[in-house]
């Protein structure tokens, strides 16, 4: 870290542990008293000193800032933020402001009844001093002003008047409202803007133009109400003409609606002359591009002329010689269809001859297959007598048929016993499955909340549960995802105690395997994620320092380990971490004997039921100093699914699939031995088949010899002569060749004719390829101007058209506002009336006029962090955390030299920055808010870069605590600088 230089003003805000209490002293090279060494350059408003005393962690401090930048350095707990606190508190601040706690007595120091604050404003002609004790048992407050008793009210007053917003997070951004800028809506934005940068009557401005929008509008249902009563007054007038009552009244609303009508018209008037001249200004633009589209088209569309006069006489020349061509083509088809009609009655002749030589062969095949058929028929026939008798084989067949049937029912019974023990076990898996789909639903809920609030975590889910092959140890998704809150009441206790950034962690049993992960979804996709490696030794049955039941007696009934289940590796991780084995949670009994409590030992984080305490031993002295904070509700793990339900379920899904793989081989068992049977029960009804067959065999034999017998003799009798059609064949064949010699002379002529009409033909088309791409390119080139020409022209037309309507309305609002007004063609419009139209022009003091609400009027921040993404607009879900302090602090620097209040506070806003952003915001920071034409600036960070910028203009206040601090009456700061400066010389 860069030495302050000797200008710089050094001031130590001290702390006692040995006391609880925290004291603050001062040290200035240049002056003693920081009003008069910086009163030349405070702006009116700034804080001269805080003093506070029994306020949150401090028995007594005093603090006194400097004008420009004041950087406020300290360790997390040792009260940087309590002077946050302070000033918003004493400048009559809501508590809501700090995200704290809501009632005021609770920023009183614990122990103590009562605590005040001072501060001491810079003020010309005296300074201002606003003091307020607070009381704790009734959360009262007694407000004093330049030391005289007053109301709040009052303090408000002076605070408003000096332009202090502690309520503005463009001027007031405490640690815990951080995450709140980016939440503001675009018209909160602009609000909190104008009031921080603007002048006291711009927001005044602002919201005189919403209520005077209001106004118009009741105004516009006034002048209705007028002229529906105006009607009515006429015909009551017709009835009642000597009501003098009702006349005058009736006088009135006619003056105003005269005033109003007058008034109309000549807005309408001055809106359509302006448009009028926008029309026109238009209008000649148009007509100067059209000017030039037509002058540049001229020459092309001349030179297209000449191609088209060229390109007639080849065209028709083309048509006449594509007539002829066709028609010696049409010859020529007719020539070749009649020598296909003759090769092909050729072909059916030959077909013909050869179609009879087949069926002669076929016939003698026939005659000699019968033969043969004859012959082993007469075998067989000789075979069969020698056969003996078959009767008792069928007997034995059959009796062997009856006991397969027997077992094939006792098979079939089998099955259907299977089937319905099968029914039962799958409508028990059904059941079995819904209960599990129903818990995996509620953990789908729990994924969905962590997309919606870390899509990077979300990306690398999916990513892991696709690859999850590519691990050798165990991993395991998100914390949040895999812990399972025993009762969902006890959530908000696990969710604080462990972090968010630890909740959205994935989990690694293996070093190796984490560092993979971590280079596919960090390094190739870019995602921003967190992951931890479990312990190498397992922690999670590591036993707590004292069992459970010897805190009882203050009313801890549980570790907050027992509270939830989680994966070995994750809860080994948490016991070694968080020490969740360790941390006790209690009642209302605990809450009640907290003081007792705190003096047990081994306790170093506890819970009652809604807060949580942290207990800290000094090293040196053993003394206890303690911190609490709420407990805030759950948000992602209330969610719960009993890990123990779900694996005796799983369990029981595993059973019901085992039973059913059983009964599946059963099945199939079973059907090996039906088939065996059915294999059996053919072969043997194949066997009495051929037995019975056997039987009747020789009869049937005979009767087909005698059959075969007389079919041979009639084929013998029908023999085909094969040499007297081959002869009729060849006389056939040479009569349709003296016909096909005639038709090939005629066809070669016309093939030679339209040879030559093509030759032509091609001669004339490519001299006419070359006008006609030639016309093309200049006819795209046309085509390309012809469709702006024509949107040109008409766009022309249209403006004249819009202007002459124009023209002709402005001259007859003109006339009709004149006539309304009663006035003469050439005569001004009246001072009373110009200065009546004129009054809706109080909008020209905050904004130009826009056609909408004046109340949805707003800022939208923009921002981008890498050159290749896109602005996005700033909302508290799209960022990071880290882009959104980025953002927001660029956005209060942009405002600082535009700032009208007389100092801005940002708390810890550099928490979640990466290095490279924290430094160059820092940088900003000291050049922004070091010049003197800024105001006061204080800047609360609990830790700073090494080797930073710093300037003289800076005020660095170091907050220490611990057992052996000064008090305030004990600080020699001559002293403290003089051991310094030889400390510096000695080096």
């Amino acid at each position: 870290m860069a030495e302050p230089s000797k200008r710089q003003r050094l001031s130590h805000i001290n702390s006692s542990s040995q006391t609880s209490s925290k004291s603050l002293s001062s040290i200035f090279t240049d002056s003693q008293d920081v009003g008069l060494e910086g009163e030349g350059r405070f702006v009116e408003g700034s804080i001269l000193r805080i003093t506070m005393k029994n306020f949150l962690t401090y028995d007594y401090s005093v603090v006194h800032p400097g004008p420009n930048l004041n950087m406020i350095v300290g360790a997390n707990g040792t009260g940087k933020s309590s002077i946050v606190c302070a000033i918003c508190l004493c400048l009559a601040g809501k508590t809501a402001v700090l995200g704290r706690g809501d009632k005021v007595g609770l920023y009183v120091k614990r122990g103590c009844k009562k605590g005040h604050v001072e501060i001491e404003l810079y003020k010309r002609g005296g300074n201002v001093v606003i003091f307020r004790e607070i009381h704790a048992e009734n959360n009262q407050s007694l407000w004093m002003l330049n030391d005289r008793q007053c109301s709040q009210k009052a303090v408000e007053e002076e605070v408003k008047a000096l332009r202090i917003q502690v309520s503005n997070l463009c001027q007031f951004l405490p640690q815990e409202k951080v995450g709140e800028f980016a939440k503001m809506s675009k018209i909160e934005l602009l609000e909190a803007t104008e009031k921080s940068v603007g002048p006291p009557e711009m927001y005044e401005y602002h919201c005189e133009l919403k209520n005077f929008r209001n106004k118009e509008r009741e105004l516009e249902n006034v002048v209705k109400e007028k002229a529906s009563f105006l009607e009515k007054a006429k015909q009551r007038n017709e009835r009642n003409k000597h009501d003098v009552n009702r006349y005058y009244e009736k006088k009135r609303h006619l003056d105003v609606i005269e005033l109003l009508e007058k008034k109309k018209p000549w807005v309408e008037y001055e809106t359509t002359r302006k448009e009028l001249e926008g029309v026109k200004k238009e209008r000649d633009e148009a007509r100067k591009q059209l000017s030039s589209l037509k002058q540049t088209q001229a020459p092309m569309v001349k030179k297209i002329q000449q191609i088209d006069e060229q390109l007639k006489p080849t065209e028709a020349q083309i048509k006449d010689k594509t007539a002829a061509i066709k028609e010696a083509s049409l010859k020529c088809k007719q020539k070749q269809d009649q020598l296909d009609r003759k090769n092909k009655e050729i072909d059916d002749i030959k077909q013909k001859c050869r179609l009879k030589q087949m069926e002669e062969e076929d016939h003698q095949k026939r005659i000699s297959n019968t033969r043969r058929t004859i012959e082993d028929l007469k075998a067989e026939l000789a075979k069969v007598g020698d056969q003996p008798d078959v009767t008792p084989r069928i007997n034995a067949v059959n009796a062997d048929l009856r006991r397969i049937q027997e077992e094939r029912a006792k098979i079939e019974g089998e099955k259907g016993d299977l089937r319905r023990e099968k029914d039962n076990l799958c409508a028990e898996s059904r059941m079995l499955e819904k209960k599990l789909n129903d818990m995996n639903n509620m953990m789908n809920a729990k994924v969905e909340k962590l997309r919606g609030r870390h899509r990077d975590t979300h990306a690398a889910l999916q990513w892991l549960r696709q690859n999850k092959q590519l691990f050798r140890g165990n991993v395991h998704e998100p914390m949040m995802l895999v812990i399972n809150v025993k009762d969902h009441r006890f959530a908000k206790y696990v969710e604080n105690h462990i972090s968010f950034h630890d909740l959205r962690a994935f989990v690694f049993q293996r070093k190796d395997d984490m560092e993979k992960f971590m280079i596919e979804v960090r390094d190739k996709m870019n995602l921003k994620v967190n992951s931890i490696c479990a312990p190498e030794e397992s922690c999670s049955k590591r036993p707590p320092s004292r069992n459970i039941e010897s805190l009882r007696r203050f009313g801890f009934f549980t570790y907050l380990r027992e509270m939830f289940d989680a994966p070995d590796e994750v809860m080994s991780y948490l016991c070694h971490q968080y020490r969740v084995h360790d941390v006790p949670v209690g009642n209302e009994r605990t809450k009640s004997m907290i003081k007792t409590v705190i003096e047990e030992p081994y306790l170093k984080v506890l819970y009652t039921t809604e807060e949580r305490y942290t207990v800290k031993r000094s090293f040196y002295s053993n003394k206890i100093s303690t911190s609490n904070s709420v407990v805030h509700p759950s948000q992602y793990l209330t969610i719960t699914v009993d890990a123990e339900e779900k694996r005796q379920l799983e369990q029981q899904m595993k059973s019901c699939e085992s039973k059913l793989r059983d009964i599946d081989e059963r099945m199939k068992a079973l059907q090996k031995e039906a088939v065996a049977l059915d294999r059996r029960d053919n072969e043997l009804l194949a066997e009495k088949k051929g037995l019975s067959e056997l039987k009747g065999k020789k009869r049937q034999l005979e009767q087909k010899i005698s059959t075969k017998q007389d079919s041979l003799k009639q084929m013998e009798q029908n023999i085909i002569d094969l040499t007297k059609i081959e002869e009729e064949t060849k006389e056939k064949i040479a009569a349709v060749n003296a016909e096909k010699v005639t038709i090939v002379t005629a066809f070669m002529a016309q093939m030679k004719l339209r040879a030559k009409l093509t030759m032509e033909k091609v001669h004339l088309a490519l001299e006419t390829v070359g006008l006609t791409a030639e016309k093309n390119k200049l006819e795209n080139d046309c085509r390309e101007g012809a469709s702006e020409l024509r949107t040109t022209d008409q766009k022309c037309s249209r403006l004249e058209q819009r202007k002459v309507q124009l023209t002709d309305q402005c001259k007859g609002l003109l006339k009709r506002a004149k006539a309304i007004c009663k006035m003469q063609p050439d005569q001004s419009l009246p001072e009373d009336l110009r200065n009546f139209i004129s009054e809706t022009k109080k909008r020209e003091y905050w904004v130009f006029p826009l056609q909408e609400e004046y109340d949805k009027y707003g800022i939208r921040i923009r921002v981008k962090f890498h050159a290749t993404t896109q602005l996005h607009e700033l909302t508290p879900y799209h960022q990071s955390g880290g882009e959104r302090s980025v953002s927001t602090m660029l956005y209060l620097m942009a405002l600082q030299e535009l700032n009208r209040c007389p100092f801005r506070v940002v708390d810890e806003i550099n928490q979640g920055m990466d290095p490279v952003n924290e430094r160059r915001v820092f940088d900003i920071v000291v050049r922004t808010a070091c010049k003197e034409t800024t105001s006061q600036y204080f800047f609360i960070t609990p830790k700073l870069l090494q080797n930073l910028t710093y300037a003289e203009e800076m005020t660095i206040l170091c907050i220490h605590n611990g057992p052996h601090m000064l008090s305030p009456n004990q600080w020699d700061e001559r002293a403290f600088v003089r051991r310094c400066l030889e400390r510096k010389a000695r080096a």
